[in-house]
């Protein structure tokens, strides 16, 4: 008998595991997307990063995840952002081990400042790198450090990169392929004294031979303007107003040549395919429903470039301030702001990152009120209300045309819900003392053409894969339920369907509100996702076959509602909370049901009663 061969098993390497710390706005995310590849989100202003990112890099020594942390000023956990990147480095997160090793990454041009996060990072005995960013701004500006005099001081390694530019990086990944182990005996400040830390920070700085760049004669300049008390109010106006004004030109023919491409494929997979379940499944419903939704991305892709542009130029950090002085006399902090902004793309990201604000009454106010703000799915909504009944004219020649001016009404309706809630819940259950308002403003920077393309190309695939998932399963959902049950072998009339039935309903509730039945089923199918509502209209009609008729989904939509419930209808939309999503993200943040169930309940009200107001008002003005 042969004797049984030893198989020796070699167990799998350990992944190595890298922190990205560092100050808001030093670039983390934009390295972290250099290193790993993926597109997270970046922009010149505090508070990007909310959570911990991991995205994983090859590289000689094997896989390396990186976790990109939110960026802090001290450790002191006064806020969420701080105590998750505190709980991280030491060990302390739930489904995260420690890092193995700390990128620690500061702004070059204010290395003096910045300094002063190195002493608790090197306290932790981690393996450490200081990355010094935005070198190409340091030079241009006449400033310049020596990096291996600071490197001598802190005991770590130090390196002078670029990661806008991609610059200096293969340092920082022969760093990550083979950690270095760190020096035990380091010259650190006590880390609990804050003047001491900064005393530190300057001297350190000047020890390693920093000289600080000039400043740039375009930033003082710029915010001479936009931080005017009169004039930046009035520039952010104007600012808002270009950008709707040119959604309204530039999207309209865009999404004329969508409707008619869809519209166009759906009669060709009509006439290829023979008469059948599965023809009338897709002919009926999901092609008016799916590509009814997939014809507002260029709205969506128009909005997000021009949100980008005033992200990465550094206006928005300065918006934040202008929004300080209204905001506060609402309760609410200029810090607010951030978060409140994101909600422009969406409220979940938003609420997350309400983790920056360090009082919890004026984080949880935050939270209830950031659903108010107009996100991206309710965009769809509002341009085909507005497209089918506000006919196209000039308010202020080119500049400003009715369509332009109805969508900025509707943001800065929701808008003024916001603040209105904000001033009832600070009034009231959230009462707390006013806090003081500080934030670093970054300079002006041009926006970098690649991270623009990658936003834009990532918040189409998101529009693209909601429609896919979602929308796709909604509209499926939705043609069974309008076409069964069978009657004699054959579909139910619509009205007659199960469909129907849930929408005939539901009808008396919303019949005040100026709504029939369908708009009923749509606002049901529409608390998956808002956008949902023009999918399930687009199979309803569909189905009855008139959104194939001249002049599609807004036509059928003219020929069933009137004006005043079509006032009404973005009217509810703008405050209620259509999303189940958004829903569960609060729980999440709060803890507990309690404040998504009252929230839920406010938002609905709120929407209710204003869309019946609204179609009152209307109505009269039309009689």
């Amino acid at each position: 008998m042969t004797a049984p061969q030893l198989i020796q098993i070699t167990p799998a390497p350990k992944v190595k595991l890298i922190a990205l710390v560092g100050p808001p706005n030093c670039g983390k995310s934009t390295l972290f997307n250099r290193l790993t590849g993926l597109r997270q989100k970046v922009g010149n202003y505090p508070g990007v990063t909310v959570e911990q990112k991991l995205g994983r890099m090859q590289i000689p020594g094997g896989a390396t995840e990186i976790v990109d942390l939110p960026g802090v000023t001290s450790f002191a956990g006064r806020s969420d952002d701080e105590r998750v990147t505190v709980d991280v480095l030491n060990g302390k997160m739930r489904g995260l081990r420690q890092p193995d090793a700390v990128l620690l990454v500061l702004d070059a041009t204010a290395i003096d400042r910045h300094l002063s996060l190195a002493a608790p990072v090197l306290a932790l005995g981690l393996p450490t790198m200081v990355v010094l960013n935005f070198v190409d701004e340091l030079e241009a500006r006449g400033g310049a450090i020596d990096p291996a005099g600071l490197s001598a001081k802190l005991g770590v390694p130090v390196q002078l990169i670029s990661a806008k530019l991609g610059q200096g990086l293969d340092r920082v990944r022969a760093f990550i392929a083979e950690i270095p182990k760190p020096e035990q005996d380091l010259d650190l400040p006590g880390l609990h004294d804050v003047p001491l830390r900064r005393r530190w920070a300057s001297n350190t700085a000047t020890i390693a031979g920093f000289r600080r760049p000039v400043k740039s004669i375009w930033t003082p300049r710029l915010d001479r303007i936009a931080l005017h008390p009169y004039i930046g109010p009035l520039l952010f106006i104007v600012i808002l107003t270009a950008v709707f004004q040119s959604i309204s030109v530039l999207a309209t023919p865009l999404q004329d040549f969508c409707e008619t491409a869809i519209h166009a494929s759906g009669t060709w997979i009509a006439s290829v395919l023979p008469p059948s379940v599965f023809r009338s499944l897709l002919t009926e419903g999901v092609w008016p429903g799916v590509g009814s939704v997939l014809s507002f991305l260029p709205q969506i892709l128009i909005l997000f470039l021009f949100i980008g542009i005033l992200e990465d130029s550094g206006y928005m950090t300065r918006a934040a301030v202008i929004a300080d002085r209204t905001m506060s006399r609402f309760g609410l902090q200029g810090k607010a702001f951030i978060p409140l902004l994101s909600a422009y793309a969406c409220a979940i990201p938003a609420i997350m990152a309400t983790r920056t604000i360090e009082d919890k009454r004026d984080r949880l106010a935050t939270i209830l009120i950031a659903p108010f703000m107009t996100c991206s799915a309710r965009l769809p909504v509002y341009t085909m209300i507005i497209a089918a009944f506000i006919p196209e004219r000039p308010i202020l020649g080119p500049l400003l045309g009715t369509r332009a001016a109805a969508m900025l009404g509707l943001y800065l309706l929701g808008f003024v819900g916001a603040l209105g809630t904000a001033f009832l819940l600070k009034s009231t259950v959230l009462r707390s003392k006013p806090t003081t308002f500080m934030m670093e403003m970054p300079p002006y920077r041009w926006p970098l053409f690649r991270g623009l393309l990658f936003r834009l190309v990532d918040r189409g695939k998101a529009f693209v894969y909601r429609a896919g998932t979602i929308i796709l399963v909604v509209t499926v959902v939705l043609w069974l339920l309008a076409n069964f049950p069978l009657h004699n072998g054959q579909f139910s009339p619509i009205e007659s369907s199960y469909a129907g039935m849930l929408g005939k309903t539901i009808e008396p509730f919303i019949r005040p509100l100026g709504f029939n039945w369908k708009i009923g089923v749509g606002l049901v199918t529409s608390l998956a996702a808002r956008e949902v509502i023009i999918g399930t209209l687009g199979t309803l009609y569909g189905i009855e076959g008139t959104a194939g008729q001249p002049g599609g989904l807004a036509a059928a939509l003219q020929r069933d509602i009137t004006p005043g419930g079509a006032a009404a209808l973005v009217v509810f939309f703008a405050f209620a909370m259509q999303c189940f999503s958004t829903l569960a993200v609060v729980r999440r943040e709060t803890g507990s049901w309690k404040w998504p169930a009252i929230q839920f309940a406010y938002m609905t009200f709120v929407a209710y009663v204003s869309a019946w107001g609204t179609f009152a008002l209307v109505t009269a003005i039309y009689h």
